[in-house]
């Protein structure tokens, strides 16, 4: 079991430099564990690339049908007190924008802080810096 970022859960659905790199980290653990909004951030990110022109409107329905059944299987960390509360202390210890920390809030939340055996999954820079400061093994190595 793995957490993961939405930056990773995007080249799932979209053909992207690196989605032979994140099928492969889904192949080898396919449970998914992500924060509560990941899947309104996914919707954001495709609608986004469509308006871009950089996605299709078919690649959109494409990638929300390859979509579905991730979000259909993976576990989701709802928003409470402790994770909003976990989200304001990144904020002052890491870089961070608020809709991450509450990304990396989530993680700490379903590991219960014990990061030493926790794997965090994301493209993003300095989540995957705040994430790898905070204990956890991230994924893709040497991504950024």
């Amino acid at each position: 079991m793995r957490f993961w970022d939405t930056s990773a859960i995007i080249p799932l659905c979209v053909n992207e430099a690196n989605s032979a790199t994140v099928k492969a980290a889904l192949n080898r653990d396919p449970s998914m564990v992500v924060w509560w909004a990941a899947r309104t951030e996914c919707v954001s990110a495709l609608a986004r690339q469509v308006r871009e022109g950089s996605l299709t409107a078919a690649g959109e329905r494409q990638a929300r049908q390859v979509l579905q059944p991730l979000i259909d299987s993976w576990i989701e960390i709802q928003p409470t007190d402790v994770v909003r509360e976990t989200a304001e202390r990144s904020l002052a210890v890491h870089p961070l924008r608020a809709a991450d920390a509450f990304q990396l809030a989530a993680a700490l939340q379903w590991c219960q802080r014990q990061t030493r055996d926790a794997v965090f999954v994301s493209f993003d820079g300095r989540l995957r810096d705040a994430s790898h400061r905070e204990g956890f093994t991230v994924l893709p190595p040497g991504a950024h």
